[in-house]
């Protein structure tokens, strides 16, 4: 038996539910900063972990788990060590075992998942599957005791019947994990609207602590004695936190839609709705200042750190002599939202019958920032300013080709004629398809922009 080094006490406590797409690090500062006492991260799958390398991002002051495509799957910080608990799914012992090792350090307690009945996780024997097999829950759960440092706790469903839900629970809790969290209907649609709410649902339920998801998504303040904060007010924190810790803008804008609700057809709602960037949030919300400030900031540090690592700050490792460069970045707003470089470059070549464009990007190890080298023609191209991610790193060195041989680049207002002609053919293809389109509203698009981005998980948040 490991000894547990950290004890998180779950007795009377305020705590923010595990919500996928919700529970990143923005969304669990801000609930500690309005009365959270605990916070958990939203479900992640064990699998999808154990591909991950731990990176400690001196640039944000944070730890990284990033998946092999360069995707960060769990960011976590010094301020929430002591209180964030980390959520997973599994249905193997020894993957969760292998999956709390490799965050421990950095989380103060591991949760398993047992009562999402979503068909992602039951298929997969996760969720509430386990709950049809007490013999796994007792394996998982006893590993995870006795081979980690942190407590461990599990969330399931009640079962059918009164008699079978304490036979599991009663032995649950001989395995020797720190509690039991039963997911229940759900208390934020009728009972939780205002703090006052949470200690009378807990005296009605009995209960040792309550867990809050649906009201703390829409508003975070839930937590705070004094009652609930203006919306407003509340997601321009959010947005700070988003932007201070680099949150992917299609995650940041997902959680400001929970919270806008009836509000998403508002001037605000509709600026939201077209935000592509989060710099496009921010000056939908009266933060451009703080965005260019921040950005600033951030790169500042990038800079100083490169300073004290030169090696880390150099070019490609290939040979780039005859590399033709340009300092250019792919700033989608000043672009068609159907056409990019790439495919102006891609199409440009299949007219001219050449091989396809082939990208060699690198990656920079200290401040995980992008560098793409495009080859058209025996030729190769890129950008000498690094970027966020691979792709935005492929369009800036698509540009350079492209302007480098004055050909189109699919700017707004420069779209070249074979483009057109292809929407033409679309259209005509289509007729339904593009009148449907044309009718749509910002709340519709808004749906269906979730609906794109989450690969049919916009409703797992009911799954919580």
């Amino acid at each position: 038996m490991i000894e547990h080094s950290l004890s998180l006490c779950y007795r009377n406590k305020l705590i923010l539910a595990p919500m996928v797409r919700v529970g990143t690090l923005p969304m669990r500062l801000l609930a500690l900063d309005y009365g959270a006492d605990i916070v958990y991260c939203e479900e992640l799958i064990d699998l999808k972990m154990l591909q991950c390398k731990r990176v400690v991002n001196e640039v944000l002051s944070t730890v990284d788990f990033v998946a092999p495509d360069d995707r960060v799957v769990f960011r976590t910080c010094e301020r929430e060590q002591s209180r964030v608990v980390f959520q997973m799914g599994t249905s193997d012992a020894e993957r969760a075992l292998a999956v709390a090792r490799l965050v421990e350090n950095d989380v103060a307690g591991i949760d398993v998942n047992m009562g999402c009945p979503k068909e992602y996780s039951t298929k997969g024997g996760m969720g509430a599957a386990l709950l049809s097999d007490p013999d796994k829950i007792e394996k998982i759960l006893s590993t995870l005791v006795k081979g980690t440092r942190r407590p461990v706790t599990c969330k399931i469903r009640i079962l059918p019947s009164l008699e079978d839900t304490l036979s599991l629970v009663k032995r649950i809790e001989r395995t020797g994990i720190a509690a039991v969290t039963v997911h229940g209907s759900g208390g934020s649609h009728d009972h939780i609207q205002k703090y006052l709410d949470i200690e009378d649902f807990r005296q009605a339920t009995a209960a040792s602590s309550v867990m809050v998801a649906r009201a703390a998504m829409w508003n975070p303040s839930i937590f705070l004695k004094e009652g609930l904060r203006p919306l407003e007010e509340v997601m321009q924190k959010y947005i700070r936190y988003a932007i201070q810790y680099e949150n992917h803008y299609t995650n940041t804008k997902y959680c400001l839609c929970q919270m806008l609700r009836e509000q998403l057809e508002s001037p605000q709602g509709r600026l939201l709705h077209a935000a592509q960037s989060s710099q496009e949030i921010c000056e939908a919300f009266g933060l451009g200042a703080f965005y260019e400030e921040m950005t600033r900031e951030l790169n500042a540090r990038r800079a100083e750190l490169l300073a004290r690592t030169p090696e880390a700050a150099a070019e490609p490792a290939e040979d780039t002599s005859g590399v033709i460069k340009m300092a250019v970045k792919f700033d989608r707003r000043a672009y068609s939202p159907q056409i990019t470089p790439k495919m102006c470059l891609l199409e440009w070549c299949r007219k001219e019958k050449l091989a396809q464009p082939v990208y060699d990007t690198v990656q920079r190890p200290l401040d995980r920032l992008f560098c793409s080298v495009v080859t058209v023609a025996e030729q190769k191209y890129q950008s000498t300013l690094w970027d966020k991610s691979k792709k935005l790193a492929e369009q800036a060195a698509a540009i350079v080709c492209l302007r480098s041989r004055g050909l189109p680049e699919g700017r707004l207002g420069e779209e070249s004629p074979s483009w057109h002609k292809r929407k033409r053919e679309a259209i005509d293809q289509d007729p339904e398809g593009s009148r449907n389109q044309e009718h749509t509203v910002p709340g519709e698009l808004c749906k269906k922009l979730f609906v794109a981005l989450g690969s049919g998980e916009e409703s797992r948040l009911g799954g919580w």
